[in-house]
């Protein structure tokens, strides 16, 4: 019998490649999307029918988690729909970048709410699924190589990833004895919209920081785009994939990781080693 993973922000980047990946290793996929967001119909069919190619059932969840409600009213849908779950991927985040000189209480609160609330919770509702029904399940969270180092314009973000590092590692504790793992897996800089998708994108707002306006009906523009620039830089030689993520994700939930549990995995490519900034447009940023 396949195992069911629920994956949020699962219909493109690296929720979809994480998707992919578990397809492949047997499980089948519930995973939540952002309504409303650009092309986000198309990307739900895209990744369903992906998935279906590997040999996989699939679930997609409308589902706005930057509400507090939103988490207990997802995963109570998840498991109606699809019986239950071994596996929790949390997923779903963005980035609004700011100083603290220019936080809002706006800004505080929606990424707050979306990229570390969230998470907890589901975490709550997973662990407390799996002990009532004695699954030995997984939980995986996706933090950030920002967890483990500083950059500027984006203090709120780093200091949630590395929050939710360390709370791994004692959700852990609080879990082991159930034979529950909990793990992060910390991605660096990674592609999240082919040029296909960059191309088919009507306008970028304050999130897509990969998206230019050149790229708007002009498909030449997209021969090289943010990913490009930075891969060379970073000293493995080129930028992340989403499955990339996906294998880490799929070892960590894996027999062969049994023994592994409060760790944390970095994919960057290496590219915090140094110390690089990660700004292409910094004149000599790189690690050579």
């Amino acid at each position: 019998m396949r195992k069911k993973a629920l994956i949020t922000g699962g219909e493109y980047g690296m929720g979809r490649g994480i998707g992919l990946v578990l397809a492949e290793e047997g499980y089948d996929i519930a995973f939540s999307y952002f309504p409303g967001f650009q092309n986000d119909e198309k990307a739900v069919e895209t990744t369903k029918k992906l998935l279906a190619e590997k040999g996989a059932d699939s679930w997609a969840f409308s589902a706005d988690l930057s509400k507090k409600e939103t988490p207990k009213l997802l995963f109570d849908r998840v498991i109606a729909e699809t019986g239950g779950i071994d596996l929790l991927v949390n997923n779903a985040g963005v980035n609004k970048p700011l100083p603290i000189q220019d936080l809002t209480e706006d800004n505080f609160d929606y990424l707050v709410t979306l990229d570390f609330r969230s998470y907890v919770m589901l975490m709550h509702y997973a662990s407390r699924y799996m002990i009532d029904n004695g699954i030995k399940g997984n939980i995986i969270s996706i933090t950030s190589s920002r967890g483990q180092r500083a950059y500027p314009n984006a203090g709120l973000y780093c200091g949630m990833k590395a929050g939710l590092i360390k709370m791994a590692e004692a959700f852990a504790l609080d879990l082991s004895s159930y034979g529950i793992r909990v793990n992060t897996v910390a991605p660096g800089a990674v592609r999240i919209r082919t040029k296909e998708e960059l191309l088919d994108m009507d306008g970028g707002g304050e999130t897509d920081y990969f998206w230019r306006e050149e790229f708007l009906g002009n498909p030449d523009a997209v021969e090289e785009d943010f990913w490009d620039v930075l891969g060379p830089k970073i000293p493995l030689g080129r930028a992340g994939l989403p499955e990339d993520i996906g294998r880490a994700v799929a070892f960590l939930c894996s027999d062969k990781a049994s023994y592994i549990t409060g760790e944390t995995i970095r994919v960057d490519g290496g590219l915090i080693l140094p110390g690089m900034p990660e700004d292409p447009d910094l004149p000599g940023a790189g690690w050579k």
